[in-house]
């Protein structure tokens, strides 16, 4: 039976030390977040991981949802753990108090989404996309929709969804023919399909909210026509009450690969009521302000996948005897040694764990710089803030989850045979983590939109903020003799990271074909990067936390160490990307279709 401990010695080590989150405690939401407050969060977050949604992993892997007579049934104790975490306020930690929510940094929020998400990834989707479709009204939506909508959302009462794919249209929304038909008295009459539609229908709570793309009569063709409704389950009434049941029904379940416990649905909305949100025609811009949120949580589910699997898979290697040490035997008292002495078991599980520890800092990193876009009270920090948060959502959620599929494939690897019987969960994981290199934008996607959007964006501004963010911190740490390996390493990402840029600006305008080509790697080489930035900052916290003297002395040697691995190991992956990005696009394009 697989098992999960929330890394809560990780967390405090990232907000506390790293990152010192403290020192913004001037700031709204930061105000009342103080350390031992997050400390307890994070404690409680954790036994409702670890005690609730754990055991009903498999459980929701085996038993999958149940689509009858229209109505959605989901797994045995998925309804009782969603009422504990309503009653627990869980939905509103990161809400605006506004609207009953806490009120806390999102920062906090991401760190509880990443515990709920190893523990139970497809019970986690179901309040995660309830927090997108919220982000989306408060920001679009008009007053009496916040009012309407919000506070129910923020409790968890009700649950939201976020409506775009069709049979025939998926990354290329333009070709959308759900259609809007003015009623009159301000509300649409909403006819189409939906397909993949995650939490679409369930019976975890009593209404929801679904954001729907569609086309109003007459509107243009493609992406400049497309306008976003509000489409609820049950009509609410005015003074907040359900009334009848809308036009919106499931057609059927999707049979999936993994995230069973997922209700993801095909919708079909029949002469549906549904109200505009924003402006007619504009709903692409309202939408996205949901899609950037749900991207950044579905890179937080490629790491949360990693961290579980690897998490079984050290379990294992441990207790595994197989063999004996290539240097001896290391417990001679036995039959064979665990099998974690082997070179290559370690090599699977290293790449896992120093994936699992520079991505999550890079994670935290790159959410507290969305907080301080929104809350710091310096213009100039807010700019940077939002900079970084455009440049690397593309880069967390299609490298995270590209890594984070490959390590619980190694992770499943470590267990040999044992990886493939269900009995041991591997399987699930694997399947789990596959899902989040295709949707909210398969990550070629994710590449092109930071090759071919974020890079440009304010005539470059945020990735050469990146730049100098690296080159402050190698200046700093210059004279530091035991930083030297990691900051040579660092340099040796940045510059080919710079090169590969350098290079893409000069031949991606020339032939757009050069930047597709090179994208991917593009995407990769900047994540290697990234969490190398962050490897480099944890070595150094950790060789301050150990000169400055410490009884957690194992937990710093330890962090140090798994550092030296990633810059060592992983790293020099970022002259092989360079390599291919500067091959460009003729190898890639001469075959013609028939060729293949």
């Amino acid at each position: 039976m697989p098992s999960y401990q929330a890394p809560l010695r990780e967390y405090r080590f990232i907000l506390n030390e790293l990152l010192d989150v403290a020192q913004y405690k001037h700031l709204p939401g930061f105000a009342e977040a103080p350390t031992d407050l997050v400390d307890a969060i994070l404690e409680e977050a954790a036994k409702l991981a670890q005690e609730v949604l754990a055991p009903l992993n498999a459980v929701g892997d085996h038993e999958g949802c149940k689509l009858e007579n229209g109505v959605v049934t989901t797994p045995t104790g998925f309804k009782e753990a969603y009422r504990l975490l309503v009653e627990g306020g869980w939905p509103s930690l990161v809400a605006d108090p506004a609207y009953g929510g806490q009120g806390l940094p999102a920062t906090i929020g991401v760190v509880f989404n990443e515990m709920v998400s190893s523990a139970n990834m497809a019970f986690g989707m179901y309040p995660g996309l309830s927090h997108g479709a919220y982000a989306a009204l408060s920001s679009h939506g008009t007053p009496e929709q916040q009012a309407t909508y919000l506070p129910r959302l923020v409790t968890g009462e009700w649950t939201g969804t976020m409506n775009l794919t069709e049979p025939h249209c998926g990354t290329d929304l333009g070709l959308l023919r759900t259609r809007a038909v003015p009623v009159g008295d301000g509300s649409y009459k909403i006819t189409g399909q939906k397909i993949f539609i995650s939490a679409g229908e369930h019976d975890l709570a009593e209404n929801i909210i679904h954001l729907v793309l569609a086309r109003i009569e007459g509107a243009p063709a493609g992406i400049k026509g497309i306008s976003l409704f509000i489409v609820p389950k049950y009509i609410v009434r005015r003074d907040g009450s359900l009334g009848v049941r809308n036009g919106v029904s499931c057609g059927n379940l999707e049979k999936k690969m993994g995230i069973h416990g997922n209700a993801t649905c095909v919708l079909n909305y029949d002469d549906a009521i549904g109200w505009l949100v924003g402006e007619e025609n504009k709903g692409m811009r309202a939408m996205f302000t949901m899609m950037n949120e749900s991207r950044l949580g579905v890179g937080l589910q490629g790491l949360s996948q990693s961290e579980v699997a690897y998490q079984n898979a050290v379990t294992y290697a441990r207790d595994r005897l197989q063999g004996r040490s290539l240097t001896g035997p290391k417990e001679a008292d036995k039959s064979a040694d665990p099998i974690i002495v082997h070179p290559d078991v370690r090599r699977m599980l290293l790449n896992a764990k120093s994936f699992n520890e520079g991505a999550r800092a890079l994670l935290i990193w790159t959410s507290l710089m969305g907080d301080l876009a929104h809350r710091s009270d310096d213009e100039k920090t807010r700019e940077f803030g939002d900079d970084m948060m455009a440049l690397l959502t593309p880069v967390l959620k299609g490298h995270f989850t590209d890594r984070g599929f490959a390590n619980a494939v190694e992770a499943q690897q470590v267990l040999g045979g044992h990886g493939y019987i269900d009995e041991w969960g591997m399987g699930q994981f694997v399947r789990d983590a596959r899902i989040t290199m295709i949707y909210e934008g398969a990550n070629g996607i994710q590449a092109l939109d930071l090759v071919g959007r974020k890079l440009a964006q304010n005539g470059g501004r945020g990735v050469f903020a990146f730049f100098r963010m690296i080159d402050d911190f190698l200046a700093s740490e210059a004279g530091d003799e035991a930083m030297k390996p990691y900051l040579a390493a660092l340099a040796s990402a940045r510059k080919d990271l710079e090169a590969a840029t350098t290079w893409l600006m000069e031949n991606g305008l020339a032939n757009p074909d050069n930047a597709g080509a090179g994208s991917t790697d593009y995407m990769h080489l900047m994540g290697v990067t990234g969490i190398a930035f962050m490897w480099a900052r944890m070595a150094k916290t950790a060789m301050s936390k150990l000169a400055a003297g410490t009884t957690d002395k194992s937990f710093y040697e330890t962090k140090i160490k798994t550092a030296r691995y990633y810059m060592d190991r992983v790293v020099p992956e970022t002259a092989t990307h360079l390599a291919r990005i500067r091959t460009g696009s003729d190898a890639m394009m001469a075959l013609a279709a028939n060729d293949f």
